[in-house]
């Protein structure tokens, strides 16, 4: 079956650029927010939400101050992936974090839920 992309953009306070970026790209940032726990092993993310809840991702694009892209290992469509973007505006030095994600079509509503769960919850830990 085939995926649709997810996008959505959220409108976050400004904050440091380093602040951000570590929030979003590294385990101990994405604790955090985004998993109860996580491991990394060369370019693989290994994240747990419970015990029979884990999932394995590859970095497969970075770009520092800029995104993060990984792909699941248990997908088998090499096309798909997700991706967390920031964007800064130069006149209010807001961040835009951009989501980019697949997901089947019936699915997307709850992806989208659950994407605008967890950015609630990075906000509450950044203090915005």
């Amino acid at each position: 079956m085939d995926k649709i992309k997810i996008h959505l953009e959220f409108l976050l306070k400004e904050t440091a650029k380093h602040v951000l970026w570590n929030t979003i790209s590294t385990p101990a940032g994405m604790e955090n927010w985004f998993a109860n726990r996580i491991s990394v092993k060369d370019k693989v993310f290994t994240f747990w939400w419970s015990d029979d809840e884990v999932r394995s991702a590859e970095i497969v694009a970075i770009r520092t101050f800029s995104f993060i892209r990984f792909h699941w290992l248990d997908d088998d469509n090499p096309r798909t992936y997700f991706e967390i973007k920031m964007c800064q505006d130069e006149l209010t030095k807001a961040f835009v974090l951009e989501i980019n994600d697949f997901t089947n079509e019936e699915e997307g509503e709850d992806l989208k839920e659950l994407w605008t769960s967890q950015i609630a919850k990075m906000r509450r830990v950044l203090g915005f």
